[in-house]
């Protein structure tokens, strides 16, 4: 059976995107691994990739799909609303403030430097009924 394993986003500007993600993902947990070809930077956890910024492969200019969003799991609201706050300190935009948006689901959403959509939430904490 297949598992996603690592996500990737496309910069136009990957020396600032790769200042923006070694901040904020940092607080994923996740650490840069290694320098990609395109000039980007890929990030895991216990040498498993997780994530990178990329210039795209068919060096076409890189563009925000619409309607694709990548989510970081957290254990803890405050953790969620740390995630949004560095996002928002390091050039990102808020594309909806932490809070509750279902029965023990607390989330919040950015946008990156070049559009991209990030959302940090967890389903359970000690601050839930």
């Amino acid at each position: 059976m297949g598992a996603l394993t690592y996500c990737t986003v496309g910069s136009n500007r990957l020396t600032d995107a790769k200042a923006f993600y070694d901040a904020l993902l940092a607080l994923a947990g996740l650490a840069p691994m290694f320098e990609h070809p395109s000039g980007g930077r890929v990030y895991g956890r216990e040498g498993a990739i997780n994530f990178a910024v990329l210039g795209p492969f068919d060096g076409k200019p890189a563009t925000v799909g619409n309607g694709a969003m990548f989510a970081f799991s957290f254990d803890t609201r405050a953790e969620v609303d740390a995630f949004h706050a560095k996002a928002l300190e390091l050039g990102g935009a808020c594309e909806g403030p932490p809070g509750v948006r279902g029965p023990d689901w607390y989330f919040s959403y950015v946008r990156d430097l070049d559009g991209n959509k990030l959302c940090a939430f967890c389903t359970r904490d000690e601050t839930f009924p």
